[in-house]
C-alpha cells in the first residue's frame, strides 16, 4: 500500500540514479562538498529556497505553501564511512577506503524525492524545512548546524528523522515514544603503577594485572549495579601497556565504549566506573585517571511527534506494517541533538531481509535497498501532508 500521492515511477527512477551517484562518490564527515553541492543544485531546481554552509557542509531547503505559519523539519544525513567496499554493485565506491555503509546515500535521495514531489504536487499549507546534515557518523554535524543557528534561522514546530534497518522487511516502519537510540560515551582509564622485572613481581605493581581486574569489574556495572529492566552496555575495546619481554608494565591504558538509554543510566555508569577504578587502584597502591566523554546523547522521541509519525506510517503502509512501540536500539544517532532542541521523532524503516540489504550497518558489503526509496519518500510526503494539511 502506498500513499495516493506517492512519488511516481519517473521520480523513483530519478531517486535511484541519485542514490547510485551518491553511493559511487562517498565523502566523509565535513568533507561532503560534492554531495552538498549536488543536493543544493537539485533543491534549487525544484524551486526551493536553498541555504548552504550550515555546520560547514550542511544544506537546508525551505518550501512554503500557503500562508500558514506551521512548520516541520525533515532531516537526512549525507556522510559516508572510512570503510573499503567489498560489495560487487555496478555503482561501487570510486573513493578508495570510503563507502556508504550505513545508507545515508538512500536517506539523502529519499528526502530529495520528497522535496521534489512536495514542491510540484504537495497538498499542504505551511513550511517544510529540509535538513541535509553532515558528519552524522562522528556525532558532530547536528551540533554544528545548531551552532550555526539552524532552528533560530529556520524555526520548526517538530523535527523528524529516519534510518534504514537491515533485517526489517522493506515497506515496514517502527518507532516508539521516549528513548529510541542510546547514548554513546567513550572512556579512557590510564593506570600508573610501578613496573619491574617479570621474575620479581613482588618488587613492583603489574599494571596489566590491575587493568585486568578493572576490565572484569566493569562488567558488574550492568549486571549488578543497574536496574535489570534498564538497558546498558560497557565494553572495553582497547588495552595498551608499556610492558616488554620480561618487563612488567608500569603503565596501562584501557579504552572503551558505553551505551545507555537515558541520561540517568549514563550518569550512573560513569559514577560506578570511577568508583570501581578508584577502589581497585587503591587496593594495589597505584593511581589512575578516568575520562568519560558522551559523544552522542540518547535520542528521545517526543510523544506528540511520535504519534504523528506512527499515524503517517500507518496511513501509508497499513497498521500491520508499523510497530508503534518497538524495542529501543543500542546504537547511537546524531539526530539526538535535534530532538533535544525541538520535539521530534526518529523513525526506523525496513531495508530488506535478504542479501546485501540484510547485511549489518557498517559492513563492507552492505547496500541500501533501492526498493525502499518509494516507501521512504512516500512516508515523508504523508507526514508533511498530515501535519500541515488543513486538518493538521
Amino acid at each position: 500500500m502506498v500513499h495516493k500521492d506517492a512519488p511516481t515511477s519517473p521520480l523513483e527512477d530519478l531517486m535511484t540514479r541519485w542514490r547510485h551517484d551518491f553511493h559511487q562518490h562517498p565523502e566523509l564527515g565535513f568533507n561532503e562538498h560534492r554531495t552538498a553541492g549536488k543536493v543544493a543544485e537539485l533543491l534549487a531546481s525544484f524551486g526551493l529556497e536553498v541555504h548552504v554552509g550550515l555546520g560547514q557542509t550542511g544544506v537546508v531547503g525551505v518550501l512554503q505553501k500557503g500562508n500558514a505559519t506551521r512548520s516541520i523539519g525533515l532531516r537526512a544525513d549525507m556522510d559516508a564511512l572510512p570503510i573499503s567496499e567489498t560489495g560487487k554493485v555496478a555503482y561501487k565506491s570510486a573513493n578508495d577506503g570510503v563507502m556508504h555503509a550505513c545508507g545515508h546515500d538512500g536517506h539523502t535521495s529519499m528526502l530529495l524525492g520528497a522535496a521534489k514531489h512536495l514542491s510540484e504536487n504537495g497538498n499542504f499549507n505551511g513550511r517544510v524545512v529540509f535538513i541535509f546534515q553532515p558528519n552524522e557518523e562522528y556525532g558532530l554535524g547536528a551540533a554544528a548546524m545548531l551552532d550555526d543557528g539552524l532552528f533560530d534561522r529556520f524555526g520548526v514546530d517538530q523535527v523528524h528523522g529516519m534510518h534504514n534497518i537491515p533485517g526489517m522487511e522493506t515497506g515496514t516502519f517502527a518507532s516508539r515514544a521516549n528513548a529510541i537510540t542510546a547514548s554513546e560515551s567513550l572512556f579512557e582509564i590510564e593506570i600508573t603503577a610501578h613496573g619491574g622485572h617479570a621474575a620479581l613481581p613482588h618488587m613492583g605493581v603489574d599494571a596489566i594485572m590491575v587493568g585486568s581486574e578493572i576490565v572484569g569489574a566493569l562488567q558488574t556495572i550492568v549486571s549488578r549495579k543497574l536496574d535489570p529492566s534498564l538497558n546498558g552496555v560497557v565494553s572495553v575495546t582497547e588495552f595498551e601497556s608499556d610492558g616488554r619481554r620480561n618487563v612488567l608494565p608500569g603503565k596501562a591504558i584501557l579504552r572503551g565504549d558505553s551505551r545507555a538509554l537515558s541520561p540517568e543510566i549514563n550518569q550512573a555508569t560513569e559514577l560506578h566506573m570511577r568508583r570501581i577504578v578508584d577502589g581497585i587502584c587503591a587496593a594495589h597502591g597505584v593511581v589512575a585517571t578516568v575520562s568519560y566523554d558522551t559523544i552522542f546523547p540518547a535520542t528521545i522521541n517526543a510523544a506528540g511527534a511520535t504519534r504523528a509519525a506512527v499515524q503517517a506510517a500507518q496511513s501509508l503502509a497499513g497498521d500491520d506494517a508499523v510497530d508503534g512501540d518497538c524495542p529501543a536500539k543500542l546504537f547511537s544517532e546524531d539526530f539526538a541533538h535535534l530532538a533535544a532542541a525541538r520535539p521530534g521523532c526518529f523513525m526506523l524503516m525496513g531495508n530488506g531481509t535478504e542479501g546485501d540489504h540484510a547485511r549489518a550497518l557498517h559492513s563492507s558489503d552492505y547496500d541500501f535497498n533501492d526498493a525502499a526509496l518509494v516507501p521512504g519518500s512516500s512516508y515523508w510526503v504523508t507526514l508533511v501532508e498530515q501535519q500541515l494539511g488543513e486538518g493538521g
